[in-house]
C-alpha cells in the first residue's frame, strides 16, 4: 500500500469520527416538571386558591355576623364590624331541652350507619373483585342510583309502605337503612378504589395457601390494607347522616337537622348560629379526614417493618 493512500485513509477515518462525534446523542436534562416558567404561571395557582377560599369563607363570615353579632341586620356594616359579638345565641341553642336528645340521636344514627355500611359493602366489594369482576360495572350503576334519584322519591316510597311497616318505622333507628342507601354513591367508590390500589388476588391467595380461612383473610389481611378507604367511608357517611333532613322529617324523627329547621323558625339568630356551627363541624371532619388519610412518610419505618425486625431479632437470639 502506498504511503499517500494510507495517509488519505487516515484522514477519511478522522473525518468520519468527527462526523459521528458531532451527530452522537448528548446528555440532555429536561426542565423539572411542575416549575412555572413565567411570573403569571406562579401567580395563577395562588389566585385560584384565593378565589376558592373567598367563595367558601365569604358566606360563612356573613352568616357569622348575622348570628353572633347583637346588631340589627340593617345596621350591619363597616362601622359595626367589631361591635357586640357574643356567643349567647349558641348558648341559647345548647340550653334548649330538645337539643341534647336530637344531637344524641344523630350521633347514634351516624355510628349505626357507618357500622352497617362497612359490614355490607366491604364483603360485597371483595366478592365482586374476586369472584365476579364482570359485574363491577353493574354494581357501580346500582350504587350511583341514589345520587341520580332525588331523596324525595325515596320519601314517596316510604309513605307508601308506612302503613304496612309501622313496627319498623316507629323505631328511631329505622333511618339507618335509608341513610346507608343515600351514602352508597360515595362509600362504595371509596372501598372500590382501595381494593383497586392493592393486589387483592395475590394477597388472598397467599393468605389462603398459608392456612387462613376466609374470615381470617378478610380481617387480618384485606382490612388492614383498606384502612384509608374505611376511614373515608366513615367520615363521608357521618357527614351524610348529620346533614340529612327530608327522610327524618317524613318519619317524624327528631334528629339534629330537623331540630335546626324548627329552631330557626322560633329563634332565627340562634338557629343560624347553630347552623354555622354545624357547617364548621362538617368542615373540620373533612380536614381531619385529609390528615388521617394522607400518605405516610416513606422514610418512616412502617409497623410491619418494625414487627419483622423484632421477629428476626427474636429468632437470632433464640
Amino acid at each position: 500500500m502506498m504511503p499517500g493512500s494510507s495517509i488519505g485513509q487516515m484522514e477519511i477515518n478522522a473525518a468520519i469520527a468527527d462526523e459521528l462525534l458531532n451527530t452522537a446523542p448528548v446528555g440532555y436534562v429536561p426542565p423539572s416538571a411542575g416549575k412555572p416558567r413565567t411570573r403569571w404561571a406562579r401567580v395563577f395557582p395562588a389566585l385560584v386558591l384565593l378565589l376558592h377560599a373567598l367563595f367558601f369563607l365569604a358566606p360563612l363570615l356573613t352568616l357569622a355576623r348575622y348570628s353572633l353579632q347583637n346588631v340589627p341586620a340593617f345596621l350591619l356594616g363597616r362601622e359595626t364590624l367589631f361591635k357586640k359579638w357574643s356567643l349567647k345565641p349558641l348558648t341559647m341553642a345548647f340550653d334548649h331541652p330538645s337539643f341534647g336528645p336530637a344531637l344524641k340521636l344523630s350521633l347514634q344514627l351516624a355510628v349505626g350507619t357507618v357500622a352497617v355500611t362497612l359490614l355490607l359493602l366491604v364483603p360485597t366489594a371483595i366478592w365482586v373483585h374476586l369472584r365476579v369482576p364482570k359485574a363491577r360495572a353493574m354494581v357501580e350503576f346500582f350504587t350511583v342510583l341514589p345520587y341520580m334519584i332525588p331523596a324525595i322519591a325515596l320519601v314517596a316510597g316510604i309513605i307508601v309502605i308506612k302503613p304496612h311497616a309501622r313496627w319498623f318505622l316507629n323505631s328511631d333507628f329505622s333511618l339507618i337503612p335509608f341513610y346507608v342507601v343515600l351514602s352508597l354513591p360515595f362509600t362504595y367508590r371509596s372501598i372500590d378504589a382501595g381494593l383497586r390500589a392493592i393486589d387483592l388476588k395475590t394477597l388472598v391467595d397467599a393468605s389462603r395457601s398459608l392456612g387462613r380461612g376466609w374470615a381470617g383473610t378478610v380481617l387480618k389481611v384485606v382490612i388492614p390494607n383498606l384502612r384509608t378507604s374505611m376511614i373515608s367511608v366513615s367520615f363521608l357517611t357521618a357527614a351524610v347522616v348529620i346533614g340529612e333532613f327530608t327522610i327524618a322529617d317524613t318519619l317524624l324523627k327528631e334528629t339534629l337537622p330537623r331540630f335546626q329547621a324548627t329552631f330557626v323558625g322560633r329563634e332565627p339568630q340562634a338557629g343560624y348560629a347553630l347552623n354555622l356551627l354545624a357547617l364548621l363541624a362538617t368542615t373540620a371532619l373533612f380536614l381531619l379526614l385529609s390528615v388521617l388519610t394522607r400518605k405516610r412518610n416513606p422514610k418512616r419505618k412502617t409497623f410491619e417493618h418494625r414487627s419483622a425486625q423484632l421477629a428476626a431479632k427474636g429468632d437470632l437470639s433464640s
